[in-house]
Protein backbone atom coordinates (compact mmCIF):
# COMPACT_ATOMS: atom_id res chain seq x y z
CA UNK A 1 0.00 0.00 0.00
CA UNK A 2 1.20 3.45 -0.92
CA UNK A 3 2.04 5.62 1.93
CA UNK A 4 1.14 9.28 2.52
CA UNK A 5 5.47 10.33 2.02
CA UNK A 6 5.31 8.22 -1.29
CA UNK A 7 2.68 10.49 -2.62
CA UNK A 8 4.28 13.36 -1.54
CA UNK A 9 7.47 12.49 -2.89
CA UNK A 10 5.49 11.51 -6.28
CA UNK A 11 3.89 14.73 -6.12
CA UNK A 12 6.74 17.03 -5.05
CA UNK A 13 4.37 18.01 -2.12
CA UNK A 14 4.73 18.02 1.38
CA UNK A 15 3.43 15.34 3.55
CA UNK A 16 1.30 17.88 5.66
CA UNK A 17 -0.38 19.11 2.26
CA UNK A 18 -0.83 15.22 1.14
CA UNK A 19 -2.23 14.34 4.30
CA UNK A 20 -4.82 17.35 4.71
CA UNK A 21 -6.33 16.45 1.74
CA UNK A 22 -6.94 13.00 2.27
CA UNK A 23 -8.63 13.50 5.83
CA UNK A 24 -10.73 16.64 4.38
CA UNK A 25 -8.51 19.72 6.27
CA UNK A 26 -8.47 21.77 3.13
CA UNK A 27 -9.30 25.05 4.25
CA UNK A 28 -5.49 26.41 3.39
CA UNK A 29 -5.32 23.89 0.30
CA UNK A 30 -5.48 25.44 -3.27
CA UNK A 31 -8.72 23.91 -5.38
CA UNK A 32 -5.76 22.79 -8.07
CA UNK A 33 -3.33 21.76 -5.60
CA UNK A 34 -6.61 19.29 -4.03
CA UNK A 35 -7.68 18.18 -7.63
CA UNK A 36 -3.82 17.28 -8.15
CA UNK A 37 -3.59 14.98 -5.04
CA UNK A 38 -7.46 13.55 -5.30
CA UNK A 39 -6.65 12.74 -8.74
CA UNK A 40 -3.56 10.81 -8.10
CA UNK A 41 -5.44 8.76 -5.33
CA UNK A 42 -7.92 8.26 -7.75
CA UNK A 43 -5.49 6.57 -10.12
CA UNK A 44 -3.92 4.66 -7.26
CA UNK A 45 -6.55 3.24 -5.87
CA UNK A 46 -5.42 5.20 -2.38
CA UNK A 47 -7.01 3.74 0.82
CA UNK A 48 -6.27 5.15 4.11
CA UNK A 49 -4.95 3.68 7.25
CA UNK A 50 -7.67 3.40 9.27
CA UNK A 51 -5.95 1.59 11.92
CA UNK A 52 -2.74 4.03 12.08
CA UNK A 53 -5.49 6.95 12.02
CA UNK A 54 -7.49 5.26 15.13
CA UNK A 55 -4.81 4.81 17.05
CA UNK A 56 -3.26 8.61 16.94
CA UNK A 57 -6.63 9.49 17.96
CA UNK A 58 -6.66 6.65 20.85
CA UNK A 59 -9.79 5.19 19.43
CA UNK A 60 -10.91 1.87 17.39
CA UNK A 61 -14.04 3.31 15.39
CA UNK A 62 -15.04 -0.55 16.64
CA UNK A 63 -18.26 -1.05 19.09
CA UNK A 64 -18.42 -4.74 20.66
CA UNK A 65 -21.69 -6.85 20.30
CA UNK A 66 -21.91 -9.42 22.60
CA UNK A 67 -25.31 -11.79 22.48
CA UNK A 68 -25.76 -14.30 25.35
CA UNK A 69 -27.39 -17.28 23.97
CA UNK A 70 -28.72 -20.17 26.42
CA UNK A 71 -27.38 -23.61 25.17
CA UNK A 72 -30.41 -25.45 26.38
CA UNK A 73 -32.03 -22.78 23.58
CA UNK A 74 -30.44 -21.70 20.57
CA UNK A 75 -28.19 -23.88 17.98
CA UNK A 76 -28.30 -20.84 15.83
CA UNK A 77 -28.98 -17.92 17.62
CA UNK A 78 -29.26 -15.44 14.21
CA UNK A 79 -31.97 -17.94 12.92
CA UNK A 80 -33.91 -16.26 15.72
CA UNK A 81 -35.87 -13.53 13.43
CA UNK A 82 -35.75 -11.50 16.65
CA UNK A 83 -32.01 -11.52 17.13
CA UNK A 84 -31.33 -10.84 13.18
CA UNK A 85 -33.37 -7.81 13.00
CA UNK A 86 -32.35 -6.28 16.05
CA UNK A 87 -28.63 -6.93 15.13
CA UNK A 88 -29.41 -5.24 11.74
CA UNK A 89 -30.71 -2.29 13.89
CA UNK A 90 -27.53 -1.87 15.56
CA UNK A 91 -25.06 -2.54 12.75
CA UNK A 92 -26.72 0.03 10.62
CA UNK A 93 -26.56 2.78 13.01
CA UNK A 94 -23.09 1.68 13.91
CA UNK A 95 -22.17 1.83 10.28
CA UNK A 96 -23.79 5.43 9.37
CA UNK A 97 -22.11 6.77 12.32
CA UNK A 98 -18.74 5.64 11.48
CA UNK A 99 -18.21 2.72 12.88
CA UNK A 100 -17.90 -1.30 12.71
CA UNK A 101 -19.32 -3.78 14.69
CA UNK A 102 -17.45 -7.24 15.98
CA UNK A 103 -20.08 -9.67 17.01
CA UNK A 104 -19.37 -12.08 19.66
CA UNK A 105 -21.97 -15.13 20.49
CA UNK A 106 -21.57 -17.34 23.79
CA UNK A 107 -24.12 -19.02 26.53
CA UNK A 108 -21.53 -18.63 28.74
CA UNK A 109 -20.70 -14.79 30.22
CA UNK A 110 -17.04 -15.56 32.00
CA UNK A 111 -16.10 -16.58 28.30
CA UNK A 112 -17.87 -13.74 26.41
CA UNK A 113 -16.20 -11.18 29.16
CA UNK A 114 -13.07 -12.91 28.50
CA UNK A 115 -12.73 -12.27 24.64
CA UNK A 116 -14.46 -8.62 24.86
CA UNK A 117 -12.27 -7.43 27.71
CA UNK A 118 -9.00 -8.01 24.89
CA UNK A 119 -10.83 -6.22 22.30
CA UNK A 120 -9.80 -2.87 21.27
CA UNK A 121 -13.11 -1.77 20.82
CA UNK A 122 -14.65 1.72 22.00
CA UNK A 123 -17.71 0.68 23.33
CA UNK A 124 -20.03 -2.22 23.96
CA UNK A 125 -23.73 -3.80 23.72
CA UNK A 126 -24.74 -6.29 25.52
CA UNK A 127 -27.96 -8.82 25.01
CA UNK A 128 -29.13 -11.51 27.27
CA UNK A 129 -27.52 -10.90 30.34
CA UNK A 130 -28.86 -13.02 33.28
CA UNK A 131 -29.17 -12.97 36.77
CA UNK A 132 -25.17 -12.20 38.21
CA UNK A 133 -24.10 -11.31 35.17
CA UNK A 134 -24.12 -7.19 35.42
CA UNK A 135 -21.60 -7.87 38.55
CA UNK A 136 -19.78 -9.69 36.42
CA UNK A 137 -19.40 -7.60 33.20
CA UNK A 138 -18.67 -4.72 35.31
CA UNK A 139 -15.77 -6.54 37.36
CA UNK A 140 -13.94 -6.74 33.62
CA UNK A 141 -15.07 -4.13 31.89
CA UNK A 142 -14.65 -0.28 32.46
CA UNK A 143 -15.57 1.39 28.99
CA UNK A 144 -19.27 2.49 28.07
CA UNK A 145 -21.97 0.00 28.08
CA UNK A 146 -25.15 -0.69 26.88
CA UNK A 147 -27.62 -3.45 27.65
CA UNK A 148 -30.42 -4.86 25.68
CA UNK A 149 -33.34 -6.86 27.70
CA UNK A 150 -31.42 -7.07 30.66
CA UNK A 151 -33.56 -7.53 33.81
CA UNK A 152 -30.13 -8.45 36.20
CA UNK A 153 -29.62 -4.52 36.78
CA UNK A 154 -27.75 -5.27 39.78
CA UNK A 155 -23.88 -4.19 38.74
CA UNK A 156 -25.26 -2.58 36.16
CA UNK A 157 -26.47 0.90 37.81
CA UNK A 158 -23.58 3.06 35.49
CA UNK A 159 -25.02 1.22 32.55
CA UNK A 160 -28.02 2.18 30.49
CA UNK A 161 -30.45 -0.67 29.79
CA UNK A 162 -32.74 -0.53 26.44
CA UNK A 163 -35.58 -2.44 26.98
CA UNK A 164 -39.36 -3.03 26.92
CA UNK A 165 -42.64 -2.88 29.17
CA UNK A 166 -42.96 -6.56 29.00
CA UNK A 167 -45.23 -6.89 31.86
CA UNK A 168 -47.91 -4.31 30.40
CA UNK A 169 -47.65 -5.69 26.63
CA UNK A 170 -48.46 -9.22 28.11
CA UNK A 171 -50.80 -8.01 30.53
CA UNK A 172 -52.96 -6.08 27.78
CA UNK A 173 -52.64 -9.47 25.85
CA UNK A 174 -54.31 -11.45 28.66
CA UNK A 175 -56.80 -8.85 29.26
CA UNK A 176 -57.69 -9.08 25.54
CA UNK A 177 -58.18 -12.81 25.58
CA UNK A 178 -60.37 -12.48 28.79
CA UNK A 179 -62.82 -10.05 27.17
CA UNK A 180 -63.21 -12.72 24.28
CA UNK A 181 -64.80 -14.57 26.59
CA UNK A 182 -61.43 -16.71 27.57
CA UNK A 183 -60.73 -17.91 31.08
CA UNK A 184 -58.80 -21.03 30.92
CA UNK A 185 -55.30 -19.63 29.42
CA UNK A 186 -52.09 -20.91 29.28
CA UNK A 187 -48.76 -19.28 29.31
CA UNK A 188 -45.93 -21.14 27.23
CA UNK A 189 -42.19 -20.28 27.25
CA UNK A 190 -39.04 -22.50 27.53
CA UNK A 191 -38.20 -20.47 30.85
CA UNK A 192 -39.14 -18.45 33.68
CA UNK A 193 -36.21 -15.95 33.82
CA UNK A 194 -35.80 -12.35 32.58
CA UNK A 195 -37.82 -11.32 29.64
CA UNK A 196 -39.73 -14.57 30.07
CA UNK A 197 -40.20 -14.01 33.81
CA UNK A 198 -42.11 -10.36 33.32
CA UNK A 199 -44.00 -11.81 30.66
CA UNK A 200 -45.29 -14.25 32.90
CA UNK A 201 -45.62 -11.99 35.74
CA UNK A 202 -47.84 -9.94 33.01
CA UNK A 203 -50.37 -12.64 32.67
CA UNK A 204 -50.47 -13.78 36.01
CA UNK A 205 -51.49 -10.37 37.30
CA UNK A 206 -53.80 -10.34 34.13
CA UNK A 207 -55.56 -13.29 35.60
CA UNK A 208 -55.76 -12.03 39.16
CA UNK A 209 -57.04 -8.90 38.20
CA UNK A 210 -59.51 -10.76 36.83
CA UNK A 211 -60.43 -13.44 39.36
CA UNK A 212 -59.05 -16.34 37.45
CA UNK A 213 -56.42 -18.63 39.50
CA UNK A 214 -53.49 -19.26 38.20
CA UNK A 215 -51.68 -22.68 38.73
CA UNK A 216 -48.33 -24.31 38.04
CA UNK A 217 -50.39 -26.66 35.52
CA UNK A 218 -51.45 -23.45 33.18
CA UNK A 219 -47.70 -22.99 32.81
CA UNK A 220 -46.54 -25.36 29.37
CA UNK A 221 -42.93 -25.51 28.59
CA UNK A 222 -41.61 -25.93 25.38
CA UNK A 223 -38.16 -27.20 24.68
CA UNK A 224 -36.68 -25.58 21.84
CA UNK A 225 -33.66 -27.85 21.25
CA UNK A 226 -34.20 -29.49 17.77
CA UNK A 227 -33.64 -32.92 19.78
CA UNK A 228 -36.40 -32.63 22.42
CA UNK A 229 -38.43 -29.99 20.16
CA UNK A 230 -41.08 -32.27 18.72
CA UNK A 231 -41.46 -34.64 22.08
CA UNK A 232 -42.24 -31.25 23.90
CA UNK A 233 -44.73 -30.11 20.82
CA UNK A 234 -46.23 -33.71 21.60
CA UNK A 235 -47.01 -32.95 25.35
CA UNK A 236 -48.00 -29.08 24.74
CA UNK A 237 -50.94 -30.41 21.84
CA UNK A 238 -52.31 -33.21 24.45
CA UNK A 239 -52.34 -30.57 27.27
CA UNK A 240 -53.80 -27.78 24.76
CA UNK A 241 -57.35 -29.23 25.14
CA UNK A 242 -57.63 -27.71 28.40
CA UNK A 243 -57.37 -24.55 27.59
CA UNK A 244 -59.62 -22.36 24.97
CA UNK A 245 -56.42 -20.23 24.69
CA UNK A 246 -52.77 -19.64 24.90
CA UNK A 247 -50.38 -17.05 25.39
CA UNK A 248 -47.07 -17.72 24.07
CA UNK A 249 -44.32 -15.46 25.31
CA UNK A 250 -42.70 -14.96 21.85
CA UNK A 251 -44.09 -15.24 18.11
CA UNK A 252 -41.34 -17.66 17.20
CA UNK A 253 -43.00 -20.15 19.44
CA UNK A 254 -46.34 -19.43 18.59
CA UNK A 255 -45.96 -20.03 15.18
CA UNK A 256 -44.43 -23.36 16.42
CA UNK A 257 -47.18 -24.54 18.56
CA UNK A 258 -49.93 -23.59 15.75
CA UNK A 259 -48.21 -25.83 13.16
CA UNK A 260 -47.89 -28.28 15.58
CA UNK A 261 -52.25 -28.06 16.63
CA UNK A 262 -52.54 -28.11 12.75
CA UNK A 263 -50.41 -31.31 12.02
CA UNK A 264 -52.58 -32.57 14.83
CA UNK A 265 -56.16 -31.73 13.63
CA UNK A 266 -56.62 -28.54 16.10
CA UNK A 267 -57.90 -25.37 14.65
CA UNK A 268 -56.69 -22.64 15.51
CA UNK A 269 -58.87 -20.46 15.96
CA UNK A 270 -61.59 -22.72 16.34
CA UNK A 271 -60.52 -24.81 18.85
CA UNK A 272 -58.19 -22.95 20.27
CA UNK A 273 -56.77 -19.30 20.38
CA UNK A 274 -52.99 -18.43 20.16
CA UNK A 275 -51.56 -15.23 21.14
CA UNK A 276 -47.76 -14.27 20.16
CA UNK A 277 -45.35 -11.42 21.48
CA UNK A 278 -43.01 -9.92 19.02
CA UNK A 279 -45.22 -8.48 16.12
CA UNK A 280 -42.34 -10.23 13.19
CA UNK A 281 -42.54 -11.68 9.91
CA UNK A 282 -43.37 -15.03 10.75
CA UNK A 283 -47.01 -14.00 12.75
CA UNK A 284 -47.13 -11.43 9.87
CA UNK A 285 -47.14 -14.42 7.16
CA UNK A 286 -48.41 -17.11 9.30
CA UNK A 287 -52.12 -18.18 8.35
CA UNK A 288 -54.02 -17.58 10.39
CA UNK A 289 -51.97 -14.56 10.84
CA UNK A 290 -51.17 -14.45 14.47
CA UNK A 291 -52.72 -12.03 17.45
CA UNK A 292 -49.52 -10.51 19.54
CA UNK A 293 -48.00 -7.24 21.20
CA UNK A 294 -45.94 -5.47 18.46
CA UNK A 295 -43.04 -3.93 19.74
CA UNK A 296 -40.14 -2.29 17.51
CA UNK A 297 -37.13 -4.81 17.59
CA UNK A 298 -35.47 -2.54 14.95
CA UNK A 299 -35.52 0.30 16.97
CA UNK A 300 -34.35 -1.02 20.13
CA UNK A 301 -31.40 -2.00 18.52
CA UNK A 302 -30.99 1.65 16.76
CA UNK A 303 -31.98 2.97 20.03
CA UNK A 304 -29.21 0.76 21.97
CA UNK A 305 -26.99 2.15 19.08
CA UNK A 306 -27.51 5.59 19.72
CA UNK A 307 -27.27 5.09 23.30
CA UNK A 308 -23.98 4.43 23.06
CA UNK A 309 -22.44 6.56 21.33
CA UNK A 310 -23.68 9.44 22.54
CA UNK A 311 -21.77 7.68 26.19
CA UNK A 312 -18.55 7.82 23.70
CA UNK A 313 -19.25 11.45 22.70
CA UNK A 314 -19.47 12.27 26.60
CA UNK A 315 -22.98 12.46 27.19
CA UNK A 316 -25.06 11.13 30.07
CA UNK A 317 -27.86 8.70 29.60
CA UNK A 318 -30.44 7.22 31.83
CA UNK A 319 -30.72 3.90 33.57
CA UNK A 320 -33.07 2.82 31.66
CA UNK A 321 -34.91 3.29 28.76
CA UNK A 322 -38.23 1.41 28.07
CA UNK A 323 -40.00 0.99 24.83
CA UNK A 324 -43.93 1.00 24.32
CA UNK A 325 -45.98 -2.20 23.47
CA UNK A 326 -49.15 -1.97 21.51
CA UNK A 327 -51.74 -4.86 20.90
CA UNK A 328 -52.17 -6.44 16.78
CA UNK A 329 -55.34 -7.55 17.04
CA UNK A 330 -55.01 -10.56 13.64
CA UNK A 331 -57.03 -14.09 12.95
CA UNK A 332 -55.20 -16.21 15.69
CA UNK A 333 -57.59 -15.27 18.41
CA UNK A 334 -61.53 -16.21 18.48
CA UNK A 335 -64.25 -14.97 20.81
CA UNK A 336 -66.00 -17.47 22.71
CA UNK A 337 -68.49 -18.30 25.35
CA UNK A 338 -67.29 -17.52 28.72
Amino acid sequence: MITIKEIAKQLNMSTTTVSNVIHGKTGEVSDETKKIVQDFLDKVDYVPNINARNLAQNESKIIGLALKARADKYENLIMDPFVSELIGGVEETIRNAGYFMMLYISSDTVEIMRHVSTWNVDGLILFGMLNDDGIRVSEKYKKPIVCIDTYSIEGLKHFTNVGLDDEQGTYDMVNYLISQGHRKIAFLSDNTNGVDFARLSGYKKALSDAGIKYSEADFLKIRPRSEDLEDSLNEICKRAKDFTAIMCVSDLYAVTLMAALTDRGIRVPEDISIAGFDDNMLGQLHRPALTTVHQDVKKKGILAADTLLKQLRGEKTPNQLLLPTRLIIRDSVAKVDG
